[in-house]
């Protein structure tokens, strides 16, 4: 058995842990182990020495310890099967709520911290697996990590998304591997009724976005008859779905050619390549463009990657998340739509919805707010750890 070092809280610092949150920085310890590799465990004790959690450690890392589990239980093989499957029956359940017809093909099954796993994503695709081993305590437990997957779904195909920069801050180099199966990696999986065919090696994160999947059908009852721009569009999922809920037409744009390219053919493959024609361009120009054209939209949706990584620059993106909704209020016509999404956890709820009030009062419009949503339950959220809740998703109406 690998050595467990003994860590001791400062007064106090147990009660956030005993509650959910799984992050422990180094001033909220009491004592350091003399000698400690990245990824070693260690148990966690109260000022008055009762166990409270075990961890795994990370000396480099500026969030020094991550919980695992809130018992003395051996961290093997046996602990990821068991967590594997409590995370599936979770979202096997969750789904059946609301889902009659086909089991869902696309949805994570490990969401890190949500589901009691720091530093783990596992995403599935049908038949295959996309693996995001984050921290050192998740890389260094690889095998049994694979193992585990293995045995529980018996996929065709793991693949490594390790290629976040996270991974550098915890003293791990940035990779992509095939750690079963093999070449090609491409897979079809089905989405509210869209049928789309991805490549688990190219594009961001694992190869979807799976946090919106729910979110999506929020445009079946606005998109009929619409003129859509769909902005920050990655593989155009939104504008797709706009499309099959009837969309008269849709202009998706991203800065990313290969996003563009990949959502053209995702647009041609759904049958929908008439009505959808997605461009290379930045959001923030040609936001301005089209104000300057005097364009203007039914339905326009806004969903950017997160614009703060730290809180230190939260003002910053507070003023680039004012700037495209103010923008995209001024396209829409009287009566449209607007859908105005942030996925930066630093951005609260209340932050983002004020400065969406702000951008509404700076063009002079009123505004219905029709609906407010997050990420869907295959991305839990811890209540006590405000860092699992990250997107927020308002939907408008402009009179």
């Amino acid at each position: 058995m690998e050595p467990i070092h003994r860590v001791q809280l400062r007064p106090g610092k147990e009660n956030k842990i005993m509650t959910g949150h799984a992050w422990v920085y180094r001033n909220e310890l009491e004592n350091w182990p003399k000698t400690v590799d990245a990824g070693d465990l260690a148990d966690l004790h109260d000022a008055g020495g009762q166990f409270v959690a075990r961890a795994y450690l990370n000396p480099r890392s500026m969030i020094v310890g991550r919980v695992l589990a809130r018992e003395p239980v051996p961290i093997d093989e046996a602990f990821f099967l068991t967590k594997l499957r409590q995370a599936q029956s979770w979202r096997e359940r969750m789904f059946a709520l609301t889902e009659s017809d086909k089991p869902r093909s696309a949805y994570r099954v490990i969401h890190s911290e949500g589901d009691g796993l720091p530093g783990l994503i596992v995403d599935r695709y049908a038949d295959a697996l996309v693996i995001q081993l984050l921290t050192a305590g998740m890389e260094r437990r690889r095998q049994m990590i694979v193992d585990a997957l293995e045995e529980l779904f018996h996929p065709r195909l793991i693949v490594a998304r390790n290629d976040s920069p996270m991974r550098e801050r915890e003293g791990l180099i940035r990779e992509r591997s095939v750690l079963q199966g093999g070449p090609p990696a491409e897979v079809l999986v089905e989405m509210n009724g869209l049928k789309l065919e991805l490549d688990l090696w190219e594009g961001q994160k694992t190869g979807l976005f799976l946090d919106q999947v729910e979110n999506y059908p929020l445009l079946q009852r606005i998109a009929a008859g619409a003129e859509v721009l769909d902005c920050f569009c990655y593989l155009g999922l939104w504008g797709l779905h706009a499309a099959r809920y009837g969309a008269k037409r849709v202009t998706g744009i991203d800065q990313s050619e290969f996003a563009v390219q990949r959502a053209a053919a995702l647009a041609q493959q759904n049958g929908y390549d008439e009505r959808c024609s997605f461009q290379a361009a930045n959001v923030f120009d040609d936001l301005r463009e089209r104000e300057r054209r005097r364009e203007s939209f039914d339905l326009i949706i806004l969903d950017p990657p997160a614009f703060v990584k730290n809180r230190a620059r939260l003002p910053e993106a507070i003023r680039g998340y004012k700037e495209i909704n103010l923008r995209a209020l001024r396209l829409l016509r009287p009566g449209g739509f607007l859908i105005s999404c942030s996925c930066s956890h630093h951005l609260l709820a209340e932050q983002f919805r004020a400065l969406l009030l702000e951008a509404a009062a700076d063009v002079r419009r009123p505004v219905r707010l029709l609906a407010q949503r997050g990420q869907g339950p295959d991305h839990p959220v811890i209540l006590s750890m405000p860092e699992t809740e990250y997107l927020k998703v308002f939907l408008l109406h402009a009179l």
